[in-house]
């Protein structure tokens, strides 16, 4: 693994009236003046050269990190492999269409699969489907359908995947640029979603005969479980990002409310960011902390539960897609290739930092 050595961020402004962060061009326009400073802590990288990466996934050893141009990439003690996703439609091309959410069946040692969700278009419009992957030598191969013709467009397509503490499958849908639908019942965008493995509705669903866990999403981006609660982050209409607990049968109020809004029968979030933009997207939690990966936010943000305190901890790689805590590291993956950051020769990366560097 390359070490990237500890960068110090100082309050100290340059004669020159630049800060270091200036200097250094680490810092985002758009990000907050009182949010400038932070003290960075040795990070490592573990892997790089990966193609627009979104999911992070790991088994004993082995990562396993899905591309959004379509292949899973092996990461085993530093030797990558690049594994194709044999799709069966192909891949839309719209900004942020593609392969998406990707996540292992918690038997994937014996059974050697995963469940995926991507975007595709054919004559009838463009949808988003989630997929049992199959993996056979180095080629993942799609198995079966489980949920399809999930309503798509350029943006919005949610896409995050994830298995609850109660093995059931969790899916974050957009509202694929319809705001109203985020309020229908009957649709499957602006949604939190839940189903059996084998794609069947749980009988213990909020709503009789439906996926849906909860609504009134504009476009959820991250899943994690503290205990038994389940937690999210949304991206808001220009700012006003969220973070989220989930409850079931839950109107977390979009495109009625949003940010600290409140109408009764919604949900106001735990935090929002105002007028700024994080863009979170991947969550990861550890000791009652969550981190969240942000994309325009250029950072992995710390979120203090019962303090309401949140603060940037990782800063300087530019847009971070996907976080993940395993033992004593949190790993996080740039997304500086997706069209809307500065890669440089080598990005995009899977890192890693040790939780107790964190505090």
């Amino acid at each position: 693994m390359v070490k990237v050595g500890s960068i110090l961020l100082s309050m100290i402004l340059l004669m020159s009236g630049c800060s270091l962060f200036e200097k250094e061009n680490l810092q985002p326009e758009d990000q907050q003046e009182d949010e400038a400073i932070v003290l960075q802590p040795e990070i490592e990288v573990v892997a790089e050269e990966l193609r627009v990466p979104w999911s992070i996934n790991k088994v004993n050893q082995v990562f396993y990190v899905s591309e959004r141009t379509g292949n899973i990439v092996k990461i085993d003690n530093g030797k990558m492999e690049r594994q194709q996703a044999a799709l069966e439609k192909p891949l839309a091309k719209a900004a942020e269409a593609g392969l998406l959410g990707f996540v292992l069946d918690p038997r994937f040692a014996e059974n050697q699969q995963a469940f995926a969700y991507y975007t595709y278009e054919n004559a009838q419009g463009q949808f988003n489907r989630v997929v049992v992957l199959q993996l056979t030598g180095n080629k993942w191969t799609e198995e079966r359908i489980l949920l399809d013709r999930i309503p798509s467009a350029a943006y919005h397509h949610g896409g995050r995947l994830k298995i609850g503490p109660d093995g059931k499958l969790y899916i974050t849908t957009g509202d694929a640029t319809t705001p109203e639908l985020a309020q229908d019942l009957r649709s499957l965008n602006g949604k939190i979603l839940r189903m059996n493995v084998d794609s069947s509705i749980p009988e213990d669903n909020p709503f009789e005969n439906s996926y849906v866990y909860s609504y009134g999403h504009r476009n959820p981006q991250g899943l994690v479980w503290i205990g038994d609660i389940l937690y999210s982050s949304e991206h808001g209409q220009s700012a006003h990002d969220e973070i989220n607990l989930i409850k079931p049968g839950a109107n977390y109020g979009w495109p009625v409310i949003e940010g600290n809004e409140s109408k009764a029968g919604m949900e106001t979030p735990l935090f929002h960011s105002g007028d700024e933009t994080w863009a979170p997207s991947g969550l990861a939690a550890h000791n009652g902390t969550l981190y969240a990966a942000t994309l325009r936010g250029n950072a992995v943000r710390e979120f203090e539960l019962g303090k309401n305190i949140t603060s940037p901890v990782i800063t300087g790689v530019g847009r971070i897609r996907d976080v993940f805590v395993d033992g004593e590291y949190l790993y996080f993956v740039s997304n500086n290739t997706d069209g809307r950051g500065n890669p440089d020769d080598k990005d995009d990366k899977l890192y890693r930092v040790l939780l107790t560097n964190l505090n």
